[in-house]
């Protein structure tokens, strides 16, 4: 907030500064600081800069400026930014030396507060850095997670889905960040131990695998089938008469949906598995089925 005189004590402190020191007062509550008398928020949500976007965005700001305020909070001499970093930083590329901002006195919940739910709503912030977030406003600000859900205008399930991140092995969480898996990926690797995690996430990164493989290959990894039963149906004699009539009929589907059908027989159950390689084969065999039905 710009310095008011206030008898002799407004015009004494106001001496001991240059005049390029002071901020100057903007219109409609708006000042224009020097960019070097402000310090990003240490507790800042998001930790990492596209520095391509920076570039595009400091480009920007030499053309036409910094057309929305960044908001701050006076520290002392200085200020600390509450939300706006990224255009911050981008007027320090462009070499701005001063920026406009609205100052703001808030606690550090509310500077929290703000910032992350600037970074949410933009969509700035990557899975790890939300859930990291989210933690944090429950630890430290015995906040519950519905009461987070609703100041970030989310529901307590995507909160919570967030935060169960966190019991990712530290490097599956690495790949998360760096986008080499989705959080979805993440979510269905949770109930495995944190070497599982990564042997699977790096399968996921080597063969593509999609979301449902992973919770398909989870399961199995949970639910071994017993060796004996195993071995069972391996060795057990087969009804020649029920394999004959088997064969047939995978002919006869085979001929019905065009692609290789297979059915096997075990102890107490059996399935047929229909192979299909792209989505549109399983959309033009689900229409076949539909219509035979």
């Amino acid at each position: 907030m710009a310095l008011k005189k206030r008898g002799g004590l407004g015009s004494g402190m106001s001496s001991l500064f240059s005049s390029n020191e002071i901020e100057e007062k903007h219109s409609g509550g708006v000042l224009e600081v020097d960019i070097n008398k402000i310090t990003p928020n240490p507790k800042q949500p998001r930790n990492k800069f596209d520095d391509a976007t920076l570039m595009e965005l400091a480009d920007s700001i030499k053309e036409v400026g910094v057309l929305q305020p960044i908001t701050v909070k006076k520290n002392g001499d200085f200020y600390i930014i509450i939300a706006g970093e990224r255009r911050w930083r981008a007027a320090r590329i462009a070499g701005l030396e001063k920026i406009p901002a609205i100052e703001k006195d808030l606690d550090e919940l509310k500077i929290l507060e703000a910032a992350l739910i600037e970074n949410v709503q933009r969509e700035d912030l990557n899975p790890m850095e939300e859930a990291y977030t989210y933690k944090r406003l429950s630890e430290e600000y015995s906040l519950s997670q519905e009461q987070i859900a609703k100041k970030v205008g989310k529901s307590r399930t995507v909160v919570a889905n967030a935060i169960r991140l966190l019991n990712l092995d530290e490097r599956v969480q690495t790949f998360i960040k760096e986008n080499r898996i989705s959080n979805g990926h993440g979510r269905a690797l949770i109930p495995l131990d944190k070497e599982q995690q990564f042997e699977l996430a790096e399968r996921i990164i080597d063969e593509g695998l999609s979301v449902r493989q992973i919770e398909e290959l989870v399961k199995e990894i949970q639910n071994p089938q017993p060796e004996e039963e195993k071995k069972t149906e391996k060795t057990i004699a087969p009804n020649p008469e029920l394999a004959r009539a088997c064969v047939e009929i995978a002919k006869d589907l085979k001929s019905i949906f065009g692609t290789k059908v297979t059915i096997k027989n075990g102890k107490k159950k059996g399935k047929i598995e229909i192979e299909y390689y792209s989505p549109d084969e399983l959309d033009r065999i689900v229409g076949l089925m539909k219509k035979n039905m």
